[in-house]
C-alpha cells in the first residue's frame, strides 16, 4: 500500500509550560488528523480516548463513512449504487483490489471462488465435537480458526500470492461453513456446494435444501441475500475489523485473525444488533403495546431502549437502511407474509420513528439492523443465525483490511497504552504479617 496522507499544517499543544508542535495530516475525504505518534517521546505523555472515538488507528483506502451526512463509500463508490447495480462478488473484487473488475477479470475471480467452496472432509468432524444446542457463533468461531490447521502455508503473510490465495479461500469457504453451522444446529445432513449456482443461490441451497426433494431457488430471495451481503461487506474501522487488524499485526495466521473478528462480532452491541432487534419486536408482540414501549424508550430512568434505531456512526439516515427497507418489502411480498403480528409491529415502529418529534430530533432513524432482522426472519433463519450471516458477509472486509495492514510499511504490532489507576508501588508481606 502506498501511503497517501498529505501535510495539512501543524497543531500546537502546551504541556507543563512547553509548546509541542504536532503535524496535521489530511486524507482524500473526512476531517484532518493530528499525528500524535511522537508525543510520548517528545512530551512524556499519552493521549486517552476510550473506545477510540476520536483516534485514527491507521490509514486506509478501502471504506469511507461520513456519519453526519449519511455517506458510505467503498473505494469511492456509494453503497446504494453498489447494492442496486452490482453484485456481492463484484464488490468483493472491488474491496480486495481497489477497482471494479473488467468482464474477463470478474469471470476469472468468480470461477476461482467457485472452485474453492468445498471444505476438507476432516473439517466436518469438528462439528461432531459441538453440542447440538451450541450457539452458531461459537461453532463458527471455532471452525474458522480450525481452518488454519489445513492451510499452514497461509502463515507466510509476506508472500503476496499466499495472501491472495488465503483471501480467495476464506471468501469461498465461509458460506459452506456457515451453512454447515445451521444444518448441524437443526440436525439435518450437510449439503455440499454446486458450481452452477451463484454465491447467494449456493448459500441458500446449502441452508434450506433437504435430500427428500429438490430445492427451488427464489430469485427474489437470492437477490435479497446478495444485497444483505453487499450492505454488510465492510464498515471502516469498527470493533471486529479493528480486532482483525490487531490480531493480524502480530503476524498471526489470517484464519486466526478472522476468527478473532468473528468472536468480536458476536457481541450484541456489534453483530448481534439485528438479533437483539428482532427479539425486541417479539417482546413488544402487538401493535397495541407499542405506545407502552415508546414511552419506556423516552424515559431516561427506564433501561429499555429500542434496538434497530440510531447508530454509533450515523447521525443521519443510515445509507444502507433505504436499500434494506426496499429489499424487506420485496421479500415480504414474495413470501406473502406481510400480515404477521411481528411485521405489523415493525412497520408501525418504522412509521413512528420517521414521524415522532422525539426520534426525529435525536436522529434515531431505523438502521440496517432493523430491516435485516425482518428479512432474515422472513427467509426462515433463526435469530441465533443472524450474526453468522453478518460474519459471512463481513469476511471480505476483514480480509481486505488485513491485507492492507500487512502491505502498509508504517504499520507495527498493535500496542495501545493506558492510564494506570491501580495501587502504587508497595512491598510484599508474608501471609503471617498481613492483617
Amino acid at each position: 500500500m502506498i501511503n497517501k496522507t498529505k501535510p495539512a499544517g501543524t497543531a500546537n499543544i502546551e504541556i507543563d509550560g512547553k509548546t509541542h508542535e504536532l503535524p496535521v495530516l489530511s486524507g482524500t475525504l473526512g476531517p484532518n488528523v493530528v499525528d500524535v505518534k511522537k508525543l510520548y517521546g517528545d512530551a512524556g505523555v499519552f493521549t486517552l480516548d476510550p473506545g477510540f472515538t476520536s483516534t485514527a488507528s491507521c490509514e486506509s483506502q478501502i471504506t469511507f463513512i461520513n456519519g453526519e451526512e449519511g455517506v458510505l463509500l467503498h473505494r469511492g463508490y456509494p453503497i446504494d449504487q453498489l447494492a442496486e447495480q452490482s453484485g456481492y462478488l463484484e464488490v468483493c473484487y472491488l474491496l480486495l483490489n481497489g477497482e471494479l473488475p473488467t468482464g474477463t477479470q470478474f469471470k476469472s475471480f468468480a470461477r476461482e471462488i467457485t472452485q474453492h467452496t468445498l471444505l476438507h472432509t476432516q473439517m466436518d468432524r469438528f462439528f461432531e465435537g459441538f453440542r447440538r444446542d451450541s450457539h452458531p457463533m461459537a461453532m463458527l468461531t471455532g471452525t474458522v480458526g480450525a481452518m488454519s490447521a489445513f492451510y499452514p502455508s497461509s502463515m507466510d503473510s509476506a508472500d503476496p500470492e499466499e495472501r491472495r490465495l488465503a483471501s480467495i479461500r476464506l471468501l469461498a469457504k465461509m458460506p459452506t461453513l456457515a451453512a454447515r453451522v445451521y444444518k448441524y444446529s437443526i440436525g439435518q445432513p450437510f449439503v455440499n456446494p454446486r458450481n452452477d449456482l451463484s454465491y447467494a443461490e449456493n448459500f441458500l441451497r446449502m441452508c434450506f435444501s433437504v435430500p427428500a426433494e429438490d430445492y427451488k431457488i427464489s430469485q427474489t430471495l437470492a437477490k435479497a441475500m446478495d444485497r444483505f451481503f453487499i450492505l454488510h461487506a465492510d464498515h471502516e474501522q469498527n470493533a471486529s475489523t479493528s480486532t482483525v487488524r490487531l490480531a493480524g499485526s502480530s503476524g498471526a495466521h489470517p484464519y486466526a485473525a478472522v476468527a478473532a473478528g468473528v468472536a468480536c462480532l458476536w457481541g450484541p452491541s456489534h453483530g448481534g444488533a439485528n438479533e437483539a432487534c428482532l427479539n425486541m419486536l417479539h417482546e413488544i408482540g402487538s401493535v397495541d403495546r407499542i405506545p407502552e414501549f415508546i414511552a419506556r424508550a423516552k424515559d431516561k430512568e427506564d433501561p429499555f431502549r429500542l434496538m434497530g434505531f440510531g447508530h454509533r456512526v450515523y447521525k443521519n439516515y443510515d445509507p444502507r437502511a433505504k436499500v434494506m427497507q426496499e429489499t424487506a418489502h420485496e421479500v415480504l411480498n414474495e413470501l406473502g407474509i406481510k400480515d404477521t403480528p411481528i411485521l405489523k409491529v415493525a412497520m408501525e415502529l418504522e412509521k413512528i420513528a420517521l414521524e415522532d418529534e422525539y426520534f426525529v430530533e435525536k436522529k434515531l432513524y431505523p438502521n440496517v439492523d432493523f430491516y435485516s432482522g425482518i428479512i432474515l426472519d422472513a427467509m426462515g433463519f433463526p435469530t441465533e443465525m443472524f450474526t453468522v450471516l453478518f460474519a459471512l458477509a463481513r469476511t471480505v472486509g476483514w480480509v481486505s483490511q488485513l491485507n492492507e495492514m500487512i502491505e502498509d510499511p508504517t504499520q507495527r504490532i498493535g500496542r495501545p497504552r493506558q492510564i494506570y489507576t491501580g495501587a502504587p508501588l508497595r512491598d510484599f508481606k508474608p501471609v503471617s504479617e498481613r492483617g
